[in-house]
């Protein structure tokens, strides 16, 4: 998830959040400030209740960089490379780029971030007792007492056992430790996940016509994302277990058609781009070395008229890792997002342009294997 705000990096890990935090930091702010915060202490000022509720959003928002960093900081010791921490509207993701090395590691990350909302709700509750000893006011005491509880409900719900939740992490790390296979174990894990979220789904809808819209909004909302999510992991399943022993040459498209950076937009939309069914073409430099794409999309906009503009002028560059070998496993593709029209990499041999791989070509490669003997075709 792309974070809107960077807040800096812990331990080397960039830690941000999405925009859409800044709704949830709204809505818990004025619902402390005019509901809860009130029946603690109706005497009390509008600016103090206000500044309590705006101080406890702020914590909430800490404890859940909290949740997530405890994951990030157990999965590195585990050897797992951590992109980025990112806190959005639904809690938080700590971004893992690689899968933990056993089913020991992955309960142990798994875990860590339950015990550590757990671990927060406790120091609320120490913080909360110890203020109501001593006479705090009334809007501090409920502040504490309303993170406390939320603190806690974060680690029950991440407790339920379905992917993409903690708790479908530790399912998953048992049944791969009994089963002694990673893929089963995601494959019913992701089930579990399904379940979950579109019973959530479900009682959310029921809620909203029979209690409160807003409530049985967001619970039916958090079911919609836990389904999605859970479909997605066993998508991304299937897909690693069909690259397996696969190389790029086994997969891409070859020969693409390409232009060269110096070639103008219109002549090679006339020439090229007109006559050919790609979406995305390779841009190559006057060495005949990769160095851009550009989509359909983006030439249909391109100037054209007094010379316009030159391919070179237009194309998304390519990093240096989206230019692969023949030999290279399909497995080292599945994590990169497409670079732009679905192009994820382009493919040389000796300074010579062989072909392209698409997300386009990588589905393919998913297809072909449900028509395996033997593979199970799942239609949710």
């Amino acid at each position: 998830m792309k974070q809107t705000f960077k807040f800096g990096t812990i331990r080397g890990i960039p830690v941000g959040m999405h925009w859409s935090v800044l709704v949830i930091m709204v809505l818990i702010t004025e619902i402390l400030a005019r509901s809860v915060l009130p029946a603690a202490d109706p005497a009390a000022s509008a600016g103090a209740r206000w500044a309590m509720a705006a101080a406890a959003a702020v914590l909430f928002l800490l404890s859940l960089a909290a949740h997530e960093l405890a994951h990030a900081l157990v999965a590195r010791r585990y050897g797992v490379r951590v992109g980025s921490i990112t806190l959005w509207m639904l809690g938080g993701v700590a971004e893992l780029q690689d899968e933990p090395p056993d089913a020991r590691a992955e309960l142990r990350i798994a875990g860590v971030g339950p015990l550590t909302s757990a671990a927060a709700a406790a120091v609320f509750a120490g913080a909360w007792t110890a203020g109501a000893a001593a006479g705090a006011p009334a809007v501090m005491t409920a502040a504490l007492g309303w993170l406390t509880a939320s603190n806690a409900l974060i680690a029950l719900f991440n407790l339920l056992p379905g992917a993409p939740l903690d708790g479908g992490r530790v399912l998953h790390a048992l049944l791969w430790r009994r089963r002694g296979d990673r893929a089963s174990a995601t494959h019913a894990a992701g089930r579990a996940g399904l379940v979950l979220g579109r019973t959530m789904i479900a009682a959310g809808l029921l809620i909203m016509v029979l209690v409160s819209w807003f409530n049985g909004l967001w619970l039916a909302l958090v079911g919609w994302f836990i389904s999605n999510a859970a479909r997605a992991e066993e998508r991304w399943t299937d897909l690693r277990e069909a690259a397996e022993g696969l190389h790029v040459a086994d997969i891409m498209t070859p020969d693409p058609d390409h232009g060269w950076t110096w070639q103008p937009v219109g002549v090679f939309i006339e020439d090229v781009a007109l006559r050919s069914r790609q979406s995305v073409f390779p841009v190559l430099d006057v060495s005949g070395v990769p160095v851009g794409a550009v989509a359909v999309d983006r030439l249909a906009v391109a100037p054209r008229r007094d010379g316009g503009a030159t391919l070179g002028g237009i194309s998304v560059p390519l990093e240096p890792d989206r230019v692969v070998g023949p030999g290279a496993p399909v497995a080292a593709l599945l994590q990169m997002a497409p670079v732009v029209g679905g192009l994820i990499a382009v493919v040389v041999s000796d300074r010579q342009l062989l072909g392209i791989v698409t997300t386009e070509d990588v589905q393919r490669v998913l297809r072909r294997s449900r028509l395996r003997v033997g593979s199970p075709v799942r239609t949710a």
